[in-house]
């Protein structure tokens, strides 16, 4: 089998070729909103949910090209979401994966455009390139309120608030968790995954999901603007409740070690097919330390 390091950058690279590919061209009009959507979406990011889609279809034997779609579906939708996170009226921030953000280099109409026109591109490339309707619904599902929208609705409401460690929990299975489980059950799906393994997925999305706010929380504690890409130390700026505020940064790492543990046992079942999913889970709990 390859090394992680080598399959996680050929993993990449296919990622960013595909959305290369599928974005409008920058030379189609509207020109602006279609440059727009390729300067939020190419270019940076690690792309763990295309990365966590990939292993989880490699587990079942699915078509690389079929997993692409899938990959660049989540990922559309993640980059909608943070174009529209950093807005002002939201978490109103100016750097991005290392660069201006969206609506500072296109303004904030042009922005919050790109956003929902990356959101429906989504759903085309579901719709015409192999998807079925069950996995355009669970990503629907994942991306709205019960999902993604609805967590950044409670994080919203919870600014300046005191929130119990369950209630931190239900925000982020909502705003993180949804789409990167949406990640790991659509490339299962696109392979020949039973039901009975989709389950046992869930239950390892639903770890990591959560391992991946933790670091999140951790690293905008700790780490640098330029380590982050982003601006550091936000979330304690704006008052945010976070793992770290909440429990301290050595409670938190330990709660980070646990969602690992706790994602590396439910991939037992798989045997050595979940091991790339494993990796993940390592490289996603090593990103703090």
């Amino acid at each position: 089998m390859t090394d992680f390091r080598t399959w996680m950058t050929a993993i990449q690279g296919r990622t960013e070729s595909a959305l290369d590919r599928l974005l409008p061209s920058a030379a189609t009009a509207p020109v602006h909103l279609h440059e727009a959507m390729r300067y939020a979406t190419l270019g940076g990011g690690k792309r763990i949910r295309p990365l966590l889609c990939h292993a989880a279809g490699q587990l079942f034997a699915a078509n690389t090209d079929r997993l692409d779609i899938a990959a660049c579906a989540v990922e559309l939708i993640h980059v909608y979401s943070l174009v529209h996170d950093d807005l002002p009226c939201m978490d109103d921030d100016d750097l991005r994966r290392g660069k201006p953000t969206c609506h500072v280099e296109y303004g904030e109409a042009t922005a919050l455009l790109a956003g929902d026109a990356l959101q429906s591109l989504a759903f085309q490339l579901l719709a015409e390139q192999g998807g079925d309707t069950s996995m355009m619904a669970m990503l629907a599902q994942a991306a709205g309120s019960r999902g993604m929208a609805g967590g950044q609705a409670i994080d919203l409401a919870a600014v300046g608030k005191n929130l119990a460690v369950e209630e931190l929990e239900f925000m982020h299975i909502h705003k993180t968790g949804a789409l990167i489980r949406a990640a790991v059950l659509l490339g299962a799906q696109m392979g020949n995954a039973d039901s009975g393994a989709q389950k046992q997925l869930g239950r390892f999305a639903s770890r990591v999901g959560l391992l991946f706010q933790v670091v999140d929380d951790i690293l905008d504690a700790e780490a640098s603007t330029a380590t982050l890409g982003k601006t550091a130390g936000k979330d304690a700026a704006q008052n945010k409740p976070t793992y770290v505020s909440l429990l301290g940064s050595a409670r938190a790492r330990e709660l980070a070690g646990q969602l690992a543990a706790e994602a590396q046992a439910a991939l037992t079942a798989f045997n050595a097919g979940g091991e790339r999913l494993a990796e993940l889970t390592d490289f996603i709990l090593d990103r703090t330390f």
